[in-house]
Parts: structure tokens; C-alpha cells; sequence
């Protein structure tokens, strides 16, 4: 509780986003607001006071989402002490995270912040203090499993194949699906994707069956390599073992097309699906319209963003963000303008590099009512980047006065003004819609211009 009473004291504009109440916050309420806080937080002392007032635990997803926050914030800082000694801290002193489970995922967490040698001393330390325990033959694969997943976060690619071979004949581990499907993900993620014909080769002998996630991963890898003869051959394994594959590695295909510019073939596999009955989601439509508009097509990625809609799919942020952005860099911002209106409607806002695209433009455009309109909805939505939003809209009326003034409408005007180099405050404000401006930066821009 005395996270929550600080907070009450040092931050009270966040009362309209926080129960403040009497009654006791629940974990997840907890969670949350830990989770808040860290996202600006930068003091490492901080950092870990607000975890431990939060009584972190990664059995809920908010949990590990909040634990990888604050081990990626204190290890971008080159804080690695502090993450030791907490990892260490919550292990020992807490009974509920006395488990396999969290030793799994702080040998996980070490591997995010780049310390794998912390990760591989905790597992060995873990089997040699546990030999006896029968918790630990359960227990074993799983943490071993989370050590190769370690060295693929720390980019330590070189580091999977001796802790897959070493480790398992040291500790007598059996390797299980994970197991495999994780040593494959290395291969392929670090260019050496045919080696995982190895690996196939061994859970065959071991009666171990790929699934889909194998498969997902071998995709990935050849279309990365671009060896195509290899994608054929992946494709050919899948009817062998008789998976049916879903749209999950339809994604992946579709995705590593897209990213080699081959958005028109990535096309042809939606198509195979649809063709197929298996209904495509909102992240495949993602990757395709991004593709479309990586490759200048936006025609296209706009008749898949009505197509999706069309076929009941619900567009992901990313479907609205990408084409907000894109249309705006082309200078559709008529089209824009009701992709991001739509999006706003399901409360899904542009980042605000994209939105200060489309604002601007939509003012440079004789759109000032509708930009006027976009910023009113996000200042309204987002009241902690109100005063960055204020200095949007002030520059976009000067900008909309300052193409007036050099206007021909304002012809008129022009030769009184070139007589003096000064002008009087009355004379400015008499000109329509230029009083609101009267200040001293608006003065000096005006100045400037002229």
C-alpha cells in the first residue's frame, strides 16, 4: 500500500486514472499501475521499488510484461547489478517464486538484458542444488528449454547448439518439442537455416513430430536465405507429416514476402488460403497492405483494407496506422483523414509522428476545420500530450495565416504594408482572423515572412 499512497501524494492528476480507493488493490490493479509508472521511470532505485511494491509474479501475462519493461529499462541503462540482485532477491526471499517455473523465466530475463552468463550459472547452480529433488526431473527440460531460449535473445546464436548438446547429456535431460522447435528458431534466425535438417533428422529418430511452430520457423528462415527451393521442400515436409497448416504460418510466409518485396506473391498465398477455407485475420492483412505500401501500391493496400472489412475482419492498429501514414506521405489526405476518423471511432489513435503528417497536411491542404477537428479528439483522449498538441495547432493556424498573407486575397493590403517596415498592433488586428495570433512569436513570424 505504500506504493499507492505515494502516488496519491506525488502524482494527483493521475486520480482520473487510478482507484485510489480505501479497499486493497488487486494484483492485476497493482500490476497495472506498476506498469504505468515504469514506462517513464528512468532511476534504477525506482525502478525496483516499484516492483516490489507491485508483488510482481509472471503466472499472469501483465506480470511478465511489467518484469520485461523493468529489465529492458535497467539494462539499456547498464544497470546489470541491480538486475541480479533482484532476480536473486525475489527468488530467495519469496516463497511463491521458489519455483521451477520462475527460474525458467529469470533465466529468460537474463537473457533479454544481454547477461547470459548469469543465466547459465543459475542453471547450473539449480541442478546441482536440486539433483536429489524430484521437482527438478520435471523441472529440467523446462529450464533447459529456457536457457536456449536465452542465448536467442542475447544474440548469442553460436552458444544454442552447445548448451542443446552439453547440457542435455551432462544433466540427462530429454529434449521435447520446445526443445527442438527452439534450437531450429536459432538456426534460422542467425542465416543457418539448412542446418535444421539436423535437427529434424534426430526428433525422426527420437519419435519426436513437428508442428506447426516448426515449420513456421523453417519458412521464416529459407524465405529470409531467399532459398526458395528449400520454401518447396518445407512445404512438400508439411503434407508428409500431415499438419494442416493454419493461418499462423500463412502469416509467416505472407510476412517474409512482404519484407522481400514480393507483396503481389504474398498476395497469392491469401488467395490460396481463402481458396482453402482457412479465414484470414487482421495480422495477415497487416503485413500485406504494409507490403503493398512498401512497394509504392497503395491502391492496393487500400482495396485489402475494404476487402478485409467486407469479409467481417476486424483491421488491426496496425492496418489503420500504416495507411494513415503512407496516404499522408503521398499527400492523400482526404483518404487519410477518414482512415484515422474510422480508427479514432474504435479508439485505435496514430502514433503522433503520423497524426502531425495528417494534421499538417490536411491545414496545408485548406483543411484546417478537419485537422482542427483530429487534435481536438486527441488532445481530448490523451490529456498528457495536451501541451505538445497545443503547439501543433498553434503552428497550424500560423501557417494557414501565412499563406493568406502572401495570398492574393490579401492584395489589397500589400502595398501599405511594403511602405513601413512596422506595423501597428490595431492595423494587424483589423485584418480578418488574425487577432486570435497576436503574440509576440506569431508577431515575429509575420515579420519575418513580409
Amino acid at each position: 500500500m505504500a506504493l499507492f499512497a505515494r502516488l496519491r501524494l506525488q502524482f494527483p492528476h493521475l486520480r482520473q486514472h487510478i482507484n485510489f480507493s480505501t479497499s486493497p488493490p488487486s494484483s492485476k490493479s497493482k500490476t497495472r499501475t506498476a506498469l504505468s509508472l515504469l514506462k517513464s521511470e528512468t532511476n534504477p532505485e525506482k525502478i525496483l521499488e516499484i516492483c516490489r511494491s507491485a508483488s510482481l509474479t509472471p503466472h499472469a501475462h501483465i506480470g511478465r510484461i511489467t518484469f520485461s519493461v523493468a529489465i529492458d529499462k535497467l539494462a539499456k541503462s547498464n544497470n546489470f547489478s541491480y538486475i541480479d540482485d533482484f532476480l536473486t532477491e525475489l527468488r530467495t526471499s519469496r516463497p511463491d517464486l521458489r519455483t521451477v517455473r520462475f527460474a525458467a523465466h529469470s533465466i529468460i530475463l537474463y537473457g533479454q538484458a544481454g547477461m547470459l552468463d548469469h543465466a547459465i550459472r543459475l542453471f547450473k547452480e539449480y541442478h546441482e542444488k536440486n539433483q536429489n529433488d524430484a521437482v527438478l526431473t520435471s523441472g529440467s527440460v523446462k529450464l533447459l528449454n529456457a536457457l536456449l531460449f536465452s542465448c536467442i535473445l542475447s544474440k548469442k546464436h553460436d552458444e544454442v547448439k552447445r548448451v542443446f548438446v552439453d547440457f542435455s547429456k551432462r544433466y540427462k535431460i530429454e529434449p521435447n518439442l520446445e526443445t527442438f522447435n527452439t534450437v531450429i528458431q536459432s538456426f534460422c534466425e542467425s542465416g543457418s537455416s539448412s542446418s535444421s535438417y539436423s535437427v529434424l533428422n534426430e526428433m525422426d529418430m527420437k519419435g519426436v513430430k513437428p508442428n506447426e511452430t516448426t515449420f513456421g520457423h523453417l519458412f521464416a528462415g529459407f524465405y529470409s536465405e531467399e532459398k526458395y527451393e528449400d520454401v518447396g521442400t518445407v512445404s512438400k515436409m508439411i503434407e508428409y507429416y500431415g499438419i494442416n497448416a493454419g493461418i499462423g504460418v500463412y502469416n509467416i510466409r505472407i510476412h517474409s514476402l512482404c519484407k522481400l518485396k514480393r507483396a503481389k506473391e504474398a498476395k497469392v498465398l491469401l488467395e490460396g488460403c481463402l481458396s482453402k477455407g482457412i479465414k484470414p485475420n487482421g495480422v495477415t492483412y497487416s503485413h500485406l497492405i504494409l507490403g503493398f505500401c512498401m512497394e509504392g501500391d497503395l491502391e492496393e493496400a487500400k482495396r485489402l483494407f475494404k476487402s478485409m472489412e467486407n469479409r467481417g475482419c476486424q483491421p488491426a492498429y496496425s492496418c489503420y496506422a500504416t495507411l494513415v501514414y503512407f496516404l499522408g506521405k503521398v499527400g492523400d489526405f482526404e483518404s487519410a483523414y477518414w482512415v484515422c476518423k474510422e480508427s479514432m471511432g474504435k479508439k485505435m489513435v496514430p502514433n503522433i509522428s503520423t497524426m502531425k503528417i495528417l494534421v499538417q497536411g490536411l491545414a496545408s491542404s485548406g483543411e484546417l476545420d478537419k485537422a482542427k477537428e483530429l487534435i481536438g479528439e486527441v488532445k481530448e483522449r490523451f490529456s498528457k500530450n495536451i501541451e505538445l498538441w497545443n503547439e501543433v495547432e498553434a503552428g497550424l493556424r500560423l501557417k494557414h495565416v501565412k499563406g493568406k498573407l502572401i495570398g492574393t486575397e490579401r492584395a489589397p493590403f500589400t502595398s501599405c504594408w511594403k511602405s513601413s517596415t512596422s506595423f501597428s498592433l490595431f492595423s494587424l488586428c483589423s485584418i480578418p482572423n488574425i487577432s486570435e495570433l497576436i503574440t509576440l512569436k506569431a508577431l515575429k513570424s509575420i515579420q519575418e515572412l513580409l
